[in-house]
């Protein structure tokens, strides 16, 4: 089915009725970019119940920048969408109209808890070095801070606030709802600007950006053209729970492993494994092949006698955390568990606060433990218990008491996991899924998963003709310092594929690591990784074949 140009009628459900909203293309002639200040967005031009918004602030950013990072004059919109409960925050969003618009629109993604808008000169998730920001190409960009306002002096990661969620409306903006709102005030406001709507849109985002960019396929499968998940948090609530899980295995006595013992993890995973792909470079190309025990660094006696080795407690927590998670309860996603992490993630020290962090787990929650034992406190605090007091060891995933049913009520919000996209095929959606395999904060066999279930329920030739699904060896959460820092144009390869049909053929990624020079691997389709053919440049993907 061919998508039809412009953006179609949005209809919403008001008190009942049907509320039909006229298409952003009826709007006629071109505004002016301080004209725009003051503009009233109607909430009948919005797919679900607001209040309606306004344009607070519009002005002209002169060019800057040269190269890859040239950005031409825009102007710079600032909008507030308001809830219907008035007890709710705004929902802030910032667009960027380019004086050379190219008649494409680019929605990015946030991350964490949200909170901030972010940056709409930016670039999309493993964007290569040599390669403008959708902004410097001539998109519309555009993005929010999904419906609430992280506090200004929330340490040492403000998308880790998740104070928002007392608020029921906000909690629903957070799981979804504000990219509907966000899309539709945009597309507005761009009609507005330009007198046009844009002949294709796109979104991107990673982690809970990436969560986002799956969302917005399988609840709005006609909004976009194109979408790039990135290591998505697609179950968000199923990940809260192994972070859970994580979090109180970490906190025992004498569990956790501190900076060096993790180095001395991943140094160990990396000799063992590295070099089964054909070449030792420092990455594991193979991760599910990777065969390691850490019982080869127990201490003498089992007991922790220093950071040279491992005590038995700490090799039974590093196994556990590394095995599946499985819980014996029903929740309303339907979810039954989480796969875990390889070890060679979990351990990646280059990343501190995404990996196991520095603290053990504690309460109250240290501010140097990782992301993920940090994110959990939240969740419980504000999403499960709503008491900021409670303490979040208290609550066993395996067994939440009477926790259990508000788990499952959050995980129907916040696991998005329909893997039917058969309406985004049809209504002519193209997905890039993108995953690296030393990911320490969300696991890449999750995204596997995922993908495994629209295979079984659309079929493999099916979802391969709008689906494709790629793992980085050696690429981490966010792409610094990692063994292999991935760099892909992807958001040429979805152009391609949306306007010319052309689907990805034999992509290669970039190794953007400064020492790493002009390293290159084929891109592999899952379930395939990269192995070295044993001559030519290593560091030239020609030289390495996908494999099974």
């Amino acid at each position: 089915m061919r998508r039809r140009q412009g953006v179609a009628p949005v209809v919403a459900l008001v008190c009942g009725a049907a509320l039909i909203a006229p298409p952003a293309s009826a709007q006629t002639g071109p505004t002016g970019c301080t004209a725009l200040r003051g503009m009233v967005i109607p909430a009948a031009v919005i797919g679900l119940p607001t209040t309606g918004g306004e344009v607070t602030a519009a002005q002209l950013v002169a060019p800057a920048g040269d190269g890859a990072t040239a950005v031409g004059e825009h102007c710079r919109v600032d909008a507030a969408l308001h809830p219907v409960d008035p007890a709710a925050p705004d929902i802030l969003l910032r667009i960027a109209l380019p004086a050379r618009w190219n008649r494409k629109a680019m929605m990015f993604g946030g991350g964490g808890y949200d909170g901030t808008i972010p940056d709409v000169a930016g670039n999309v998730p493993y964007a290569p070095a040599d390669r403008p920001t959708p902004l410097g190409r001539g998109y519309a960009t555009f993005a929010s801070d999904s419906g609430h306002q992280a506090a200004p002096d929330f340490t040492p990661a403000r998308s880790l606030d998740g104070s928002f969620a007392v608020n029921d409306e906000a909690l629903r903006n957070f799981a979804g709802d504000a990219l509907k709102k966000t899309r539709d005030a945009a597309v507005f406001v761009i009609g507005k600007r330009y007198g046009a709507a844009p002949r294709h849109s796109f979104f991107a985002g990673g982690s809970s950006g990436g969560r986002e960019a799956l969302a917005v396929a399988q609840r709005w499968p006609a909004d976009f053209d194109g979408v790039l998940s990135a290591y998505p948090a697609w179950n968000a609530a199923s990940l809260d729970l192994f972070f859970g899980h994580q979090a109180r295995l970490l906190s025992q006595p004498g569990a956790f492993p501190g900076p060096a013992k993790q180095d001395l993890l991943y140094r160990n995973v990396i000799s063992a494994c590295d070099g089964a792909d054909g070449i030792r470079d420092g990455v594991v190309s193979d991760e599910a092949g990777c065969r390691f025990d850490p019982v080869v660094l127990r201490c003498p006696g089992g007991g922790d006698t220093g950071d040279s080795c491992l005590s038995d407690l700490q090799i039974d927590v590093v196994r556990k955390m590394s095995a599946p998670l499985h819980w014996d309860y029903d929740i309303a996603s339907g979810e039954r568990g989480y796969p875990g992490f390889p070890f060679l993630s979990g351990a990646d020290m280059t990343t501190p606060l995404l990996g196991l962090g520095t603290a053990a787990p504690a309460n109250p929650m240290p501010k140097t433990a990782g992301y993920g034992v940090q994110f959990w406190d939240q969740w419980v605090k504000h999403f499960v218990t709503r008491d900021p007091a409670h303490d979040p060891l208290a609550i066993d995933p395996l067994d939440p008491g009477p926790w259990r049913q508000r788990i499952s009520a959050l995980s129907a919000l916040q696991d998005v996991n329909d893997p039917d996209l058969r309406p985004f095929a049809a209504a002519g959606g193209k997905l890039l899924l993108v995953h690296g395999a030393a990911d320490e904060l969300v696991s890449h066999r999750s995204t596997a998963e995922y993908f495994e279930r629209v295979q079984q329920r659309l079929g493999r030739a099916a979802t391969h003709r709008f689906a494709r699904f790629y793992v980085v060896p050696g690429a981490n959460h966010v792409n610094v310092d990692a063994a292999f820092a991935a760099g892909w144009d992807s958001v040429t390869a979805l152009e391609n594929w949306v306007e010319r049909h052309l689907p990805p053929l034999r992509p290669v990624v970039t190794d953007k690591n400064p020492a790493a020079g002009q390293r290159t691997r084929p891109l592999c389709q899952y379930p395939t990784w990269p192995r070295y053919v044993g001559m030519g440049d290593p560091d030239s993907a020609r030289s390495y074949v996908c494999i099974r």
